[in-house]
């Protein structure tokens, strides 16, 4: 984890971004600290972008207030901000050498010759390319050239960096290696970094927290454990992971023990201890690899199904399990052998832990 530090260092106030009568962003509060990876995930059109241009001072908000440092900058000029960003696209200017492309942000604060090559000697450093400040762009790979764009915004020292996407063009392997780089460049160096992406996965992996977003909205706001353990609702329990969903009307409570009447008329018997009465609508999540199939002893929750489809994938086989008239449930189990204990068209039994059950906001 980053060396995160208590002080608030970015404030959004209500923020809002309207293009026309399309919300971008709207109402968004929330505050990021100083030293703290954080990082915008959702879909396309999310609004996670919009955030970042408006911190950079690209975008202008509708309404609200962006407070660094807990003064407003909403009317501070991008190049007054002090911010360093990096783009999918490197944005690197081709006709230059490397050593060109880093001196420019000092060039435009109109640094010394001396202080200039001090500076582009030690950021090469930090991103392990020493030497090859004459080089051009096309003479790097993909993963150099990413390394040398975010040595440009770490140049001048800028408290905060914003990152869109930076990794979009690697190959999946290159990517990988790269969001390790960063999330240890970001440590060692103490950064404070909102980063941008679709990926779940890179999210889960880089960051202190992550802020789920889905059509301008701010879904939820959390660690990656907080995430995938606590969705509060439907987007976030699909977006993080995979979740199974169990939605219905709860047609029967007996202590401790639910009766759900699912849109397909079939009736299911769970275990759930908080709040829920007859005739209301509810929606429970279970991760896939927190199903059992055919666990001997006494369950805490059962569902009746039979096997539809077994995808073998390596360390992991997942089952697709009919329950109900259609009802797919996803469960994941890790590989002890060779092949897998079940078979197409078998009937089994599922159940799992009520601890992990989590209901869900609809």
């Amino acid at each position: 984890m980053s060396p995160i530090s208590d002080k608030k260092i970015l404030e959004f106030k209500n923020l809002k971004k309207l293009y026309g009568n399309i919300v971008a962003v709207g109402g968004t509060s929330m505050e990021i600290m100083d030293g703290e990876f954080l990082t915008l995930l959702g879909p396309s059109g999310s609004g996670k972008t919009t955030i970042l241009l408006m911190i950079a001072g690209f975008e202008n908000p509708t309404s609200g207030e962006i407070l660094f440092q807990g003064k407003p900058i909403n009317r501070v000029p991008p190049e007054k901000r002090n911010i360093g960003m990096v783009f999918q696209n490197y944005a690197l200017f081709p006709h230059m050498t490397i050593f060109g492309n880093l001196a420019f942000p000092l060039k435009m604060r109109k640094v010394g010759k001396e202080e200039k090559e001090r500076k582009v000697k030690e950021v090469l450093d930090v991103v392990e390319l020493p030497g090859y400040g004459n080089r051009f762009p096309k003479q790097l790979s993909g993963g150099q050239q990413q390394r040398i764009a975010l040595a440009r915004a770490l140049i001048f020292d800028p408290p905060i960096l914003l990152m869109d996407e930076p990794l979009g063009a690697l190959d999946k392997k290159l990517r990988e290696h790269m969001q390790l780089e960063i999330k240890h460049i970001q440590s060692r160096l103490k950064k404070t970094v909102i980063y941008v992406t679709h990926d779940q996965e890179e999210a889960m992996v880089m960051s202190d927290r992550i802020v789920v977003m889905n059509k301008g909205e701010v879904q939820q706001i959390g660690t990656p454990g907080e995430l995938y353990e606590r969705p509060i609702n439907k987007f976030v329990a699909g977006f993080i992971g995979e979740s199974n969903l169990i939605e219905g009307k709860v047609v029967d409570s007996k202590g401790d023990a639910l009766t759900i009447q699912m849109d397909d008329e079939s009736r299911h018997q769970l275990q759930w201890n908080d709040g829920v009465a007859i005739g209301d609508h509810v929606c429970f999540s279970i991760r896939p690899e927190k199903v059992i199939i055919n666990e001997q002893s006494r369950p805490e929750n059962a569902l009746k199904g039979m096997v539809q489809e077994i995808i073998y994938i390596g360390e992991t086989t997942r089952y697709k399990v009919i329950v109900g008239k259609d009802k797919i449930i996803n469960v994941r189990e890790m590989n002890t052998g060779d092949s897998s204990p079940f078979k197409k068209g078998e009937k089994v039994k599922l159940s799992w832990k009520m601890k992990n059950l989590r209901r869900l906001e609809n």
